[in-house]
C-alpha cells in the first residue's frame, strides 16, 4: 500500500471511531433535543452532552468523506471531487453551528437550516462520486456505486421527509406564537431533561434515529474498509 493510502487509511480509522462510538452512545441514551425528551434520568442524557457527541461525532463522519474524496481526486484527476472535497467539512461545520442554535433557542428554523446543508452536502458528494465511477478501478468502483445509490436515497429522503417535517414544525410554533429562548437562556436549559417512554413523543424521530445508528455506521466503516483494500483509485487519470 502507498504510503500515503496508508496515512488516509488510518486517518479514516480514527474518523470511523469517533463516529461509530459516538453513535453508539446516542443509541443507548437518545435524546429528542428541542423538547428535552430522553429515555433515562441522567446527565449523560442532557440536551448538552448528546449534542456535544453528535457534533464531535458528525464533523468525524464529514471529514471522512473530505479524505476519501481528496484521495480519489488526487489518483484520478478529478476536478469535481477536488472542489467538493473542500466544501464538505465548512458544509458541515455551518450546519452543526444552525443544529446548535436550534437546540439552544428551541426554534425548529435552525434544524431547517441545518438538515438542508446536510442534504446539500449529499447532493455534492452524489455528483462527485458520480464523476470518479468511470475513471475508478474496477475494484474501487463497486463501493463507489453502492454510495452513489445510498447517497441519492439519503438526498431524497432529507428533502422529502426530512427538512420538510421540520419545516412543518417550525410553522406551527410559529402558528401558536412560540415563546423561543434567548442565547443566555437556552444555555441555561441545555441541562434539563424529561423522560418519557410515550411512543407518540418519540415517534417521529424513530426513522431517522435506525437509519442514522445503523446504515450511516456501516457506511462510515465501509469508508476505512475501500481505504484499506490496494490499488489506486483511477484506471487512467484523464
Amino acid at each position: 500500500m502507498p504510503v500515503d493510502a496508508f496515512a488516509r487509511c488510518k486517518i479514516q480509522l480514527a474518523l470511523s471511531a469517533v463516529y461509530v462510538l459516538g453513535c453508539a452512545f446516542r443509541s443507548v441514551l437518545p435524546v429528542y433535543d428541542i423538547p428535552r425528551l430522553c429515555l433515562f434520568d441522567t446527565w449523560l442524557s442532557s440536551v448538552l452532552v448528546g449534542r456535544s457527541v453528535a457534533t464531535l461525532a458528525e464533523l468525524s463522519f464529514a471529514a471522512q468523506w473530505a479524505v476519501m474524496l481528496s484521495g480519489a481526486a488526487q489518483s484520478t484527476g478529478s476536478s469535481t471531487a477536488r472542489v467538493v472535497s473542500r466544501m464538505i467539512l465548512p458544509l458541515i461545520a455551518t450546519a452543526e453551528i444552525c443544529s446548535w442554535t436550534a437546540v439552544i433557542t428551541t426554534s425548529n428554523l435552525g434544524h431547517i437550516l441545518e438538515n438542508s446543508l446536510w442534504g446539500v452536502s449529499g447532493a455534492l458528494g452524489v455528483a462527485a462520486i458520480a464523476a470518479i465511477i468511470p475513471r475508478c478501478a474496477a475494484e474501487r468502483r463497486q463501493a463507489m456505486v453502492a454510495w452513489c445509490i445510498a447517497g441519492a436515497l439519503y438526498v431524497a429522503f432529507m428533502f422529502s421527509l426530512d427538512v420538510p417535517t421540520y419545516a412543518a414544525r417550525w410553522a406551527a410554533d410559529q402558528a401558536a406564537g412560540k415563546h423561543y429562548l434567548t442565547l443566555g437562556q437556552g444555555l441555561q436549559d441545555l441541562t434539563r431533561r424529561h423522560v418519557s417512554y410515550c411512543w407518540d413523543d418519540w415517534k417521529t424521530e424513530v426513522v431517522w434515529m435506525s437509519l442514522y445508528f445503523t446504515t450511516a455506521v456501516w457506511i462510515s466503516i465501509s469508508l476505512v474498509q475501500v481505504n484499506h483494500t490496494r490499488g489506486r483509485y483511477s484506471v487512467q487519470p484523464r
